[in-house]
């Protein structure tokens, strides 16, 4: 029998405490073993819950506990949750989380802790909540060599510039709605300024190309300056606009990484991805191109993912399943200067001048009057730095890459 301890009883914790107990018999058949839910750690009082007997407030008994063999962190941040990581994995226990902060901040860390203590640090629900991502990248796909990974990583704002496309609300409309729905949080700076598509990004961009990607490394824009101007005027063009991270590999082996609002061809896959659904696209040189689709978050599919390390571990108990890479650096990241692409970009310039300054570019059209605005798409590739000169003395509104 492997026991089990939740830490943290929120929307993830209580789902995995529900999965691990509503499926024990086909968890059991899986796992070659009964896999028990022995403690859940949280501060607060649950005296209605059918989990309440459970129920502890200090993490040294779970720690001094020989019995417990799998931590499972759903806490989230990389403070209190990196305390109790630590411990568990120095008491030899293995760990499972869907803590996408920590990983992507400590990740690298704590692989190698893992590894030291022969135990396992597993987070396939970090990225892509029910959406099986982190598994195959790492074995099913190991005989690439992966080129670049990209997505539709948060489904808080692909929810917002769905309802932006569909039914035409602001972006601060949208927002509420995602809000009143509890897709989006009530302070949603995470996901709508890019840092939690950010996070999952590093986590993605760490696995497929070998080295520690950090945040800070990564440049992120959120979808908090696109307007219904920026919406008409992509929607006349045939495209749409989508939120990605995107890791790609350079020849030098660095990697260039990082999230923006693009445009997307409405004939490309990403395009049908709407609402609150995640989709990734990975590149290798073996396989070409495949995409990863689902739920991105919700409490039931993230805890989906969770129990599946679970099983995981519990199946290969006293054998460690190694998921590590090298640490970071500043030589293990570009920045995106080198980067070309089409660019949309609006401006508050007239027809003429836009042309002027952007030679052959494609002038786009929108139902009502700019009010002294236009925007077109670039005939051919920039860098940014080239696009920055080719507009200076322009007043710009929106600059945007374009997903050829």
């Amino acid at each position: 029998m492997v026991n089990v301890a939740v830490l943290g009883f929120g929307t993830v914790g209580s789902g995995v405490a529900e999965v691990l107990t509503g499926h024990e018999g086909s968890i059991e058949r899986k796992a070659d073993g009964l896999i028990r839910l022995k403690y859940i750690l949280d501060v607060r009082e649950f005296p209605d819950s059918p989990f309440a007997d459970l129920f502890v407030k200090d993490f040294s008994v779970v720690e001094n506990d020989p019995e417990v063999d799998i931590v499972v962190e759903t806490i989230g941040g990389a403070t209190v949750a990196l305390d109790f990581t630590r411990r568990a994995l120095e008491a030899g226990k293995s760990v499972v989380t869907s803590n996408k902060e920590l990983v992507a901040t400590k990740g690298y860390e704590l692989t190698q802790l893992a590894k030291s203590k022969g135990v396992c640090y597993l987070f396939e629900a970090s990225v892509g909540g029910g959406i099986p991502i982190i598994r195959p990248l790492s074995q099913c796909l190991a005989a690439n060599e992966i080129l670049e990974i990209y997505g539709i990583l948060n489904g808080t704002t692909n929810y917002i510039l769905t309802r932006m496309i569909r039914a035409g609300l602001t972006f601060e409309a949208a927002l509420a709605e995602a809000q009143e729905k509890g897709y989006a949080e009530r302070d949603p700076s995470a996901d709508v300024e890019g840092h939690d598509a950010c996070r999952k990004i590093c986590i993605l961009a760490a696995i497929a190309f070998g080295r520690h990607i950090y945040p800070e490394q990564v440049p992120t824009q959120g979808i908090d300056g696109v307007t219904l101007a920026d919406v008409d005027y992509t929607e006349s063009a045939g495209k749409k606009i989508k939120l990605l991270g995107r890791a790609i590999r350079r020849e030098d082996g660095r990697v260039c990484a990082y999230v923006a609002p693009h445009l997307v061809d409405q004939s490309s896959p990403l395009a049908g991805v709407e609402d609150v659904f995640n989709a990734i696209s990975v590149r290798g040189d073996a396989i070409g191109d495949v995409m990863f689709y689902g739920r991105g978050a919700g409490k039931l599919p993230t805890a989906s993912a969770v129990v599946a390390d679970v099983i995981d571990v519990a199946r290969n108990m006293g054998h460690r399943k190694a998921l590590s890479w090298e640490p970071g650096g500043e030589d293990a990241v570009c920045g995106m200067d080198a980067l070309a692409s089409r660019w949309y970009v609006r401006a508050k310039a007239t027809a003429e001048a836009l042309r002027a300054a952007l030679p052959g570019c494609k002038l786009l059209a929108r139902r009502e009057s700019g009010g002294g605005e236009c925007a077109c798409l670039t005939e051919g590739e920039l860098t940014q730095e080239e696009l920055e000169r080719h507009l200076a003395g322009l007043e710009q509104s929106s600059a945007l890459r374009v997903l050829d």
